[in-house]
């Protein structure tokens, strides 16, 4: 039997403490089936987003492992933060990478949901491709007013009720937004400006939901520790809305305002070949193959022996 590879990049409301950061990664730390291949807490985010991939079954052990110990610290009432949340486990997204489909990785979701709450009394809400309703499918739309608005909205307004318990939030954890997605790009450019006007502008711009690029989500803030803005963006489809398309965009954007790009942030893993589009674009490269990357090519031989 074909074994089943997922990844999934659970995000929690915590990037400050580094006691509770280590103890939440701890739950993923020398698991069979789980590889632990990156984590980065942001404290003007205060967030901290995990990278995993393995075989379904351990990774949701280790997912509900690592909520009760998030349930045990992280208290919504007391969380405040530059980026949008509902829940101490903000948001926990599947995507199929090997022997499984899309659709299984839907089912996987639903079944997760339900043992999800079972042992954490957290409610769940589905969204992208495991969206029960159809204007959930936009995890904006869950978010919306974020916790301080749901906590009230889902005990009072049969619109917003959670897919799995409620109706109203758990009280100090909120709730946990569920899904399965095609690998995005989590992808942040910093601007030399304190003005947060100016990055919200300029995350208008680029959004799809402001009329900007179809596969991107976006939101500008204000990094206080540091004295700048950001547009933090997700390249929900790094294929069609590439890497440095965006960047110029942004660039561009910018000038207009006066303001320059200071540098730019992968948040998480990427797939190689966003990078590698966007460096055959600045270099020039003329009818570029990815094959001759050496290391690319290496890898495509000993897969095929390996068959």
């Amino acid at each position: 039997m074909t074994t089943q590879l997922i990844e999934c990049v659970p995000n929690f409301s915590e990037g400050r403490r580094k006691d509770v950061i280590e103890a939440i990664v701890d739950s993923f730390r020398g698991k069979r089936g789980l590889y632990l291949l990156d984590y980065r807490a942001d404290e003007d985010h205060n967030r901290l987003v995990i990278s995993l991939v393995g075989e379904p079954a351990p990774i949701q052990e280790s997912l509900i492992e690592a909520t009760k110990t998030a349930l045990k610290h992280i208290d919504m009432n007391l969380h405040h933060g530059g980026h949008p949340r509902i829940g101490a486990v903000d948001v926990i997204p599947f995507t199929p990478l090997k022997g499984i489909t899309m659709k299984e990785c839907v089912d996987l979701a639903h079944s997760f949901g339900e043992c999800y709450f079972k042992n954490t009394g957290i409610p769940v809400y589905f969204y992208e491709d495991a969206a029960k309703m159809p204007a959930r499918k936009k995890l904006e739309v869950v978010r919306k007013g974020q916790y301080e608005v749901l906590k009230d909205e889902a005990k009072n307004n049969p619109d917003r009720y959670p897919d799995i318990g409620g109706p109203g939030l758990h009280p100090t954890a909120g709730g946990t937004a569920v899904g399965t997605r095609k690998l995005l790009v989590a992808f942040n450019v910093n601007l030399k400006t304190e003005d947060v006007e100016i990055a919200k502008k300029i995350a208008n711009t680029v959004r799809a939901s402001s009329g900007g690029f179809c596969h991107v989500k976006g939101i500008g803030l204000a990094l206080e520790e540091r004295g700048i803005t950001q547009v933090s963006m997700n390249l929900v489809d790094y294929e069609a809305n590439s890497l440095y398309r965006v960047l110029e965009t942004i660039r561009m954007e910018a000038k207009r305002w006066g303001v320059s790009v200071l540098e730019t942030e992968i948040y998480g893993m990427i797939p190689a070949k966003a990078l590698i589009d966007s460096a055959a674009y600045y270099l020039q490269i003329a009818d570029f193959d990815p094959s001759q990357v050496l290391e690319l090519r290496l890898l495509e031989l000993m897969g095929k022996n390996g068959e």
